[in-house]
């Protein structure tokens, strides 16, 4: 277990640094730069802050300059807004968090449930509408999910508040993060549970009189968790990371926004703290999929 996780450990470093290059190099390869904005610069102004910024030198030496710092905790600061990166960040994910870690949570119990239920009723109506709405909320976008919410119970309805930080508000926001995921775990758990349902084992222990509660919770439902524990890590990150839509929908001030604002405004150093942070917190989800997998199914090796 130890070889396995320094050896991905060892991956993502590698994976992380490749992510770094790719990332610098297409924002400089880009015309303009982070000054080039609607306020006019004399031609001595832009010169002090290139120099100021290093960004008079070569792409590669920046770059050079950029990993040496990032080797000693130094992120930077930002290029528009002088603030430290750091701070932004950690800032900002605190909000993006607190969305998104409700919204996975309620994805997870509530996709969990409902296709064990669509599993164990199998072609009755409860799994029939299961699928349906499943299939409807896989096929329907997050940010017309939000759309809809936003004019329903903020417009219409007027239960809540257009733009307000209360935390009961909360509530629509992550409706519309967890709808997708929940309607894919759902399918998942289904599929998996049914498969699990027909192995000879299961036809043994009912066989045996164990009780039907015993055999859905300890063997049929633990052993069809695995497709779904690949599937949370890459969704946990893409909850917390991808929420811009929605973030902008509700008026919440996330990290997804930052990223987006960094972008338009050529903000290297932003973009490049802000891929690191993102890049790093979906290596970490996926390490500890892997981890879980040995735990949920100890006949799981690592090779």
């Amino acid at each position: 277990m130890l070889k396995y996780v320094l050896k991905r450990i060892g991956l993502a470093i590698v994976s992380l640094f490749i992510i770094c290059a790719i990332t610098f190099f297409a924002m400089n390869a880009i015309p303009g730069g982070p000054f080039n904005g609607e306020k006019a610069k004399t031609e001595a102004v832009l010169e002090v802050l290139n120099a100021r910024y290093n960004l008079d030198k070569p792409v590669p030496v920046q770059f050079y300059y950029y990993m040496r710092n990032l080797l000693h905790g130094d992120m930077g600061v930002s290029l528009t807004t002088g603030r430290d990166i750091k701070t932004t960040i950690f800032e900002s994910f605190g909000i993006s968090a607190k969305l998104g870690i409700r919204a996975v949570i309620v994805a997870l119990i509530f996709g969990i449930i409902f296709g064990s239920i669509a599993a164990l009723m199998r072609n009755k109506l409860p799994d029939r509408l299961i699928v349906f709405f499943s299939t409807l909320a896989t096929a329907m976008p997050s940010f017309v999910l939000g759309s809809w919410l936003l004019l329903i119970f903020c417009l219409k309805l007027k239960w809540v508040p257009v733009f307000s930080v209360q935390e009961q508000n909360i509530v629509l926001p992550v409706i519309a993060l967890s709808l997708y995921p929940m309607a894919y775990i759902t399918r998942l758990t289904k599929t998996s549970m049914l498969d699990v349902l027909g192995q000879d084992y299961i036809r043994t222990a009912r066989a045996k009189g164990v009780p039907a509660l015993k055999v859905i919770f300890k063997h049929a439902l633990r052993n069809s968790l695995i497709p779904v524990i690949t599937y949370v890590g890459p969704m946990t990150a893409g909850i917390l990371t991808g929420s811009l839509v929605i973030e902008k929908i509700f008026t919440i001030g996330g990290l997804g926004s930052k990223f987006v604002d960094c972008i338009t405004k050529r903000d290297y150093t932003m973009i490049m703290g802000t891929t690191i942070f993102l890049a790093t917190l979906m290596v970490i989800m996926n390490l500890i999929c892997d981890i879980l997998y040995k735990i949920v199914d100890p006949r799981i090796k690592f090779e």
